[in-house]
């Protein structure tokens, strides 16, 4: 098994030595301590701290990460929380993104508006 310093870990994870004390202060990742009581992470650690920054993408909040930690490191017995949790912020997603399919047709609209007035300018000058 391979430990590796917060520094090394950092660079591995693409995420600043700030970013990982932040998520062990907000209880998403759990580094061990070797005897000095220095932090140090795994290879086991990189999914996790991966998966992490992915609901992170997602715009899960902090608090709904916790309890997501909480729960995978209580065991296979709370997986339909884990699901119940990811399944909310799915929908959340779905939302949004019909939001945002709602957004691009206006805009879309909008220059279709704009190209016809342009035509019907040059159309009316010839």
């Amino acid at each position: 098994m391979t430990k590796y310093s917060i520094g090394q870990f950092s660079k591995l994870s693409n995420l600043s030595i700030d970013t990982l004390r932040y998520y062990e202060k907000q209880e998403l990742i759990f580094p061990k301590r070797d005897q000095a009581n220095r932090r140090f992470y795994t290879d086991h650690d990189l999914p996790w701290i991966d998966f992490i920054h992915r609901l992170k993408k997602t715009g899960m909040p902090i608090k709904k990460m916790r309890e997501y930690t909480k729960l995978r490191y209580e065991g296979n017995s709370t997986i339909p929380d884990r699901i119940l949790i990811l399944n909310k912020q799915l929908a959340t997603l779905q939302f949004e993104e019909k939001r945002l399919q709602e957004h691009i047709k206006f805009v879309e609209e909008k220059i279709e508006t704009y190209n016809l007035l342009l035509l019907r300018d040059i159309v009316e000058h010839i």
